[in-house]
């Protein structure tokens, strides 16, 4: 026996990302297109990068409040206020967090008691799952492959009634990685619906709400505010992943407990990467609009290029992912995914790794250039005409 024999037996239980896993053994293959990760491939806006570098040279380098700087909370709520009609009082309604995912994390280590149940509508981005099953939670999921990949209300409603032990949470995440599929106004409220007869919390991660192109991102938090926590952030619509500032807002009472664990987990959030994010939801409220078009282009493109290389799509209304389904005979996501690496040089993410309803599917990121995305088609095009005369 050794020491790390003794260690937290739900990390210990826990795989690594196999996403990661997989970016790491491709990443040497030369001349590989890499489609994989959702890591915008713009610059963060050279007046937030200024702001940033401000903050160094005035010396702001000492701890902030931990729920965030009081300016700064302002700025989040007066822009969320903006571009959704979000209303929180930025005093006790908010919490600045180390990115979307410290909000995640926070959310629902203050949500979770052991035993708890936590519902899924898959395929999901696969981090919630480790984060709520760290807290003890039993996570269900909801393959929703047969419903357009929403989540529908009687799929809700027969989840909770065969559910072992208290339903906690929902997590919704819209637009959604890994499908770009998005929620309708009367979608949500159908689901806001089934909440509040059940009373649970619903996480709505919604860090892709700017990268919606086909009308208005609805949130969740207008609908159902009494019982949702809004997860929102600078990361995609400012290209600013590196500089790991989220949003968590909600009921003051919950966003108390989520304070506690965002306080206790990092202290506060990197104080120049506040100011630099100050500086995006204020003076750059419009940064967004033309990375929202070049990825609009982009998706216009692979949508009616892929399936003239044997890859049905799903049109996707947001993010910035393509969920192409393969072709009978080639439904192996990991199998598919590992041979198009080696043998066509394009690297792409399988569907299986996004939980029940994935499998047969490929996540394709087109936050690349039109360049990559016109040499991945190619390549694609020749290795799928290869399997079919094989």
């Amino acid at each position: 026996m050794t020491l790390a024999d003794h260690m937290n037996a739900r990390v210990k239980a826990l795989a690594p990302s196999d996403i990661l896993e997989f970016n790491k053994e491709i990443v040497g293959i030369d001349g590989i297109v890499k489609l994989t990760l959702g890591e915008p491939d713009f610059f963060t806006p050279e007046h937030v990068k200024q702001a940033g570098i401000q903050a160094i040279q005035d010396n702001h380098s000492h701890y902030t409040e931990s729920r965030g700087m009081p300016s700064l909370r302002k700025a989040a709520a007066g822009y969320l206020h903006a571009k959704y009609g979000l209303d929180y009082d930025p005093d006790t309604q908010m919490v600045i967090t180390a990115g979307a995912t410290g909000g995640i994390f926070s959310g629902l280590t203050a949500m979770i008691n052991p035993g708890d149940t936590v519902i899924l509508p898959t395929p999901i981005f696969p981090l919630y799952i480790p984060i709520a099953q760290l807290s003890g939670a039993k996570t269900v999921f909801v393959d929703t492959s047969d419903d357009g990949f929403i989540l529908r209300p009687d799929k809700l409603e027969a989840t909770i009634e065969h559910s072992d032990g208290p339903v906690k949470a929902l997590v919704l995440n819209y637009p959604t990685n890994p499908t770009g599929v998005t929620y309708a106004r009367e979608d949500l409220e159908a689901l806001a619906q089934v909440a509040r007869k059940h009373g649970f919390f619903v996480l709505s991660d919604e860090i892709y709400a700017e990268l919606t192109y086909q009308g208005t991102h609805v949130s969740m938090g207008t609908i159902l505010p009494e019982q949702t926590v809004v997860l929102g952030g600078v990361s995609k619509s400012h290209a600013m992943t590196g500089w790991r500032v989220g949003i968590a807002a909600g009921p003051a009472d919950v966003i108390d407990q989520i304070s506690k664990v965002n306080e206790f987990t990092i202290t506060s959030v990197t104080t120049n990467a506040q100011y630099a994010a100050q500086e995006a939801l204020t003076k750059g409220m419009n940064d967004t609009d033309p990375m929202r078009e070049a990825y609009r282009k982009r998706r216009d493109y692979l949508v009616k290029a892929l399936p003239e290389v044997g890859l049905d799509v799903i049109d996707p209304k947001g993010a910035f992912y393509i969920f192409a389904r393969l072709p009978e005979g080639m439904r192996d996501s990991w199998s598919f995914v590992y041979d198009l690496a080696r043998k066509a040089k394009v690297a792409v993410i399988p569907g299986a790794s996004f939980g029940p309803g994935g499998e047969g599917y490929v996540r394709i990121s087109y936050a690349a250039s039109m360049e990559d995305l016109h040499a991945a088609v190619e390549r694609i095009g020749d290795y799928m005409r290869a399997q079919n005369r094989g």
